[in-house]
């Protein structure tokens, strides 16, 4: 049976103002998912109307009320974990074991974003004259627009909504067109839950509506999450109109392995971390940098536990390696893996399409890589991994460093000196010590330099910053006029 979604405006469910629909595929299988409304500007400014609606009066529903509600979403969603895990599943790929935990994060951030509601704290500051008192106070901007990828369909959702509605704002939601049904079976947790109408809207379609929605002078912050060349085009037009813009955005991580390390470890954490989610995670291993005396064994170790991974439907237990998102994203990883081979580089496993139906790719490991070449230096977005040999900690540094993406990095070693010196010198985000590139957790701040983002980070208490303004506040109790103020002290 094929899903009918809907857009969600002013808490009704509703087909788009332009009549027009399209498919969701499902990956593993290449049928027809769902159908979702292909929606235009006047839904954008439909949904703006009711988000602007809304928000007089969720702006003053005290924030501990706000959390309450957000407590009420995990709740349901911890009901609904299994359901809509299978939904995410069939609708983008990964293996149901990551679906799982891709919910489960929204869970955690709903718990802890909830809590917010009670901490969101100001300050207070000594001021210069007397019988005065100063304050500092968040407040919420008003209508928020969030565009989000196909890869984490609820976490990454949820990173954003969360936050942004435990402030006060009202938001907007534009989700990939590769996963229309999980966000809507996400928005109905919020609709059982009981946010008010109006506060959460969800617009389904393709690019014109995210640029739509950026566009529109009733929008206020938008916050995305996507390619770095899209990023870019969103940050120029929505700063041309003065909105502030929080981007999260692409990522060509690398595991540095050193020559003391656990090599046994390393290789278990190399594996997941290169081709869990099939490679296609901002934060996946696409470069390792390994000291070249454990170089060969690396390889030999790394292509044997490749080969031991089974590709197939994620629903089906034991598969360990799904499908690409779509047609698109398979030919872009063919594209890759034959520049890799006409730059010189070997490869050590897989490097072909998987048989039979549905966007399959085996899990592919290159070595003899340079430094230069262009699949150590751009981003794939699939389960390719390109292995770099150094000659020290300096040089695994320095080709870290020297990408322009700065999200995430990982070093392997039993040294503790070397692992502080990566932990001071490597300009990514996130920096882990003996694990992965990937696994970050929802109380910290997630985000990444250079060409990754702008600034702006994610979860943790960071997250409030995107979605409030400052403002302080001076209280003068004296009855009379200060001398500062007459000396036109600002």
């Amino acid at each position: 049976m094929v899903e009918q979604v809907k857009n969600y405006i002013a808490g009704r469910w509703v087909d788009s103002q332009s009549g027009e629909r399209f498919n969701s595929i499902n990956p593993a299988t290449e049928e027809v998912l769902a159908f979702a409304p292909d929606s235009n500007s006047q839904d954008i400014e439909a949904a703006v109307q009711a988000a602007k609606a809304a928000f007089k009066e969720w702006r003053l529903v005290p924030a501990p009320r706000r959390g309450e509600i957000l407590y009420r979403v995990a709740q349901i969603l911890e009901q609904r974990k299994e359901a809509l895990s299978s939904v995410m599943t069939q609708e983008m790929g990964k293996v149901l074991t990551e679906a799982r935990g891709d919910v489960q994060e929204a869970i955690d951030m709903a718990y802890f974003m909830g809590g917010e509601g009670r901490r969101m704290h100001g300050y207070t500051a000594p001021v210069e004259m007397p019988n005065k008192f100063g304050m500092a106070l968040r407040e919420p901007v008003g209508v928020v627009g969030l565009i989000t990828p196909w890869n984490f369909p609820v976490a990454v959702p949820s990173w954003k909504m969360l936050p942004s509605l435990v402030a006060g704002n009202a938001v907007i939601w534009k989700p990939s067109e590769e996963t229309p049904y999980t966000a809507a079976e996400f928005v109905k947790v919020f609709e059982e839950a009981g946010l008010p109408a109006g506060v959460l809207n969800l617009v389904t379609g393709a690019g014109a509506v995210g640029g739509a929605l950026v566009q529109h002078p009733g929008v206020r912050v938008i916050s995305f999450t996507g390619s770095t060349e899209t990023g870019t085009k969103v940050y120029t037009s929505a700063a041309a109109l003065g909105k502030k813009v929080a981007l999260e955005m692409g990522g060509k991580n690398a595991i540095i392995v050193m020559d003391d390390a656990n090599l046994e470890l390393a290789v278990q954490a190399i594996t997941w971390s290169a081709y869990g989610t099939t490679g296609q995670r901002c934060t996946a291993t696409s470069r390792l940098i390994v000291q070249r005396g454990v170089a060969s064994q690396v390889i030999e170790a790394l292509a044997a536990k490749a080969e031991t991974l089974k590709v197939g439907y994620g629903i089906e237990n034991g598969v360990e390696v799904g499908p690409l998102v779509n047609q698109k994203a398979l030919d872009k990883v063919e594209k890759y893996v034959a520049i890799g081979r006409d730059e010189g580089a070997r490869v050590a496993f897989g490097g072909a399409r998987a048989e039979g139906r549905g966007y399959f790719y085996q899990p592919t490991l290159f070595a003899d890589v340079s430094r230069d070449m262009r699949i150590a230096r751009e981003e794939i977005f699939g389960p390719v991994l390109s292995v770099i040999a150094v000659d020290s900690l300096e040089a695994a540094i320095e080709v870290n460093n020297e990408v322009i993406y700065g999200l995430s990095s990982s070093i392997f070693t039993e040294n503790v000196n070397a692992a502080f010196r990566a932990i001071r010198d490597l300009s990514t985000g996130i920096v882990y010590i003996n694990h992965g590139t990937t696994g970050a957790e929802i109380q910290f701040p997630f985000g990444g330099t250079r060409g990754t983002g702008n600034g702006m980070r994610e979860a943790g208490q960071t997250a409030l910053d995107s979605f409030t303004e400052w403002k302080s506040i001076y209280v003068d109790y004296s009855g009379q006029l200060q001398r500062a103020q007459i000396d036109n002290r600002e």
